[in-house]
């Protein structure tokens, strides 16, 4: 830890706060503006975006804010109301405001216009959220051309820049997000030519493909692997392979679109010493968002990525009264929370550690997520090769969540082995 003084030798100006929140989407908002309610007095949250409200404020299709709003509304408005809610809270709300590193005492180290400061916070909840995982992360070789995206990029390209795009365009990825990219591509009069997936078919519900893909004659390729980008100047074509028969397909497009595959915004996580799950790279937090950091907590996305905008703000608001909690009674647990390890096919669970004797966690289940499509299996739940709990699990697709329920935590045993979820077939 520990970071650079501004040039010159003057000392970086140094404030206080009851709380410091990083990351102003849902979960950081809404925590936000909770914790204001609860009476706790400076409330401040840093993001750095010139403006406030996340990933809805630039995702135009509706769908947004009947889980904790108990309203429809198009992203942007949702955002909006995040917004409006914290300020009239009485939040101090900073933007292009970047929290770089902590200091050697506990302060964040925050990079505005006006320069390098620290914000020493009684308690800091990061709610930093999640990105989609570029092509560089997935490998894909090839010259390095225009016209490549991710669907928050094109997002942003479209609606908060006006931006022209391109003329053909592939999604790569076949999830909820990947449909949105769709919508986003034709409001931008961009063709989409095809969708393709590694996986065997798609991971939305029907309805959904039926609106963005098959009433446009969107053809959705799936058992295809990316191979390589074609392109000089300007994306050309894409290549992709067929998983079973290992046959290629160059398909010509001026525009490729990487879509899902979230991971966790961990950076500050990673730059504070938080432990993080060696699956997500999240960091890891028990029922009470905590971290393994003392007054430091996680909360939104940034701990199940990527749930709704909903589910991150009502983790958001558990988060508000665990912190309060924590400000009334400054302590925190001494013990070591034990971990929850996932098995494969289980790519993740969250929160991904408990404490005996812990009461309720956010959402009122675990969530967790997988990496193939599973049919017909059982859910474990096990201890030193004891089994826990046991329940049926009719199916999971890839993107898409499996809720577990609460109740077997009485059955863990304190300073003793992790906490294996995994899944088993039946028979």
């Amino acid at each position: 830890m520990g970071s650079a003084e501004p040039a010159g030798g003057r000392p970086a100006p140094r404030s206080q706060a009851d709380v410091c929140i990083v990351g102003a989407g849902p979960a950081g908002l809404t925590a936000a503006a909770n914790l204001r309610r609860l009476g706790v007095d400076r409330v401040v949250v840093v993001e750095r975006e010139v403006a406030a409200g996340g990933i809805p404020r630039h995702s135009h299709h509706t769908g947004y804010g009947l889980g904790d709003l108990h309203r429809l509304l198009t992203g942007p408005t949702y955002a909006q109301r995040l917004v409006t809610r914290a300020v009239r809270a009485g939040v101090d709300l900073r933007v292009e405001t970047s929290a770089l590193d902590w200091t050697d005492d506990g302060a964040v180290t925050l990079s505005a216009p006006v320069g390098l400061s620290h914000l020493q916070a009684r308690a800091v909840l990061l709610a930093t959220g999640c990105r989609e995982r570029p092509r560089a992360a997935r490998l894909v070789p090839g010259t390095r051309p225009a016209g490549v995206f991710t669907t928050g990029q094109l997002q942003q390209w479209v609606y908060l820049k006006h931006w022209p795009v391109g003329r053909r365009a592939v999604v790569v990825g076949a999830e909820h997000v990947s449909f949105s990219a769709l919508l986003t591509l034709r409001h931008a009069g961009v063709q989409p030519v095809a969708m393709v997936t590694q996986h065997p078919r798609v991971q939305t519900y029907a309805a959904l493909r039926w609106i963005t893909a098959s009433a446009h004659g969107v053809p959705v390729l799936t058992g295809q692997s990316m191979v390589t980008v074609l392109g000089r100047s300007r994306v050309e074509s894409i290549v992709t392979r067929d998983v079973v028969t290992g046959e290629s397909r160059e398909i010509p497009c001026d525009t490729v679109v990487f879509t899902g595959e979230f991971v966790a915004e961990s950076e500050l996580a990673r730059l504070g010493g938080l432990h993080l799950n060696a699956e997500s790279r999240a960091p890891r937090v028990d029922g009470g968002q905590r971290t393994s950091r003392p007054g430091v907590f996680a909360a939104g996305n940034v701990v199940h990525p990527a749930e709704t905008a909903s589910a991150a703000a009502t983790c958001g608001a558990l988060a508000a009264r665990a912190i309060s909690e924590y400000l009334a009674a400054e302590a925190w647990p001494r013990d070591d929370p034990i971990p929850l390890i996932p098995e494969p096919p289980v790519m993740w669970v969250s929160p991904s550690a408990l404490r005996p004797r812990q009461t309720g966690v956010p959402h009122g289940h675990y969530i967790l997520r997988v990496s193939e499509f599973v049919r017909a299996a059982r859910l474990e739940v096990s201890q030193g090769g004891s089994v826990l709990w046991s329940g049926a699990l009719k199916a999971a697709t890839p993107g898409r969540s499996v809720h577990l329920d609460v109740g077997w935590e009485a059955s863990v045993r304190a300073g003793s082995d992790p906490v294996t979820i995994r899944v088993r077939p039946l028979g």
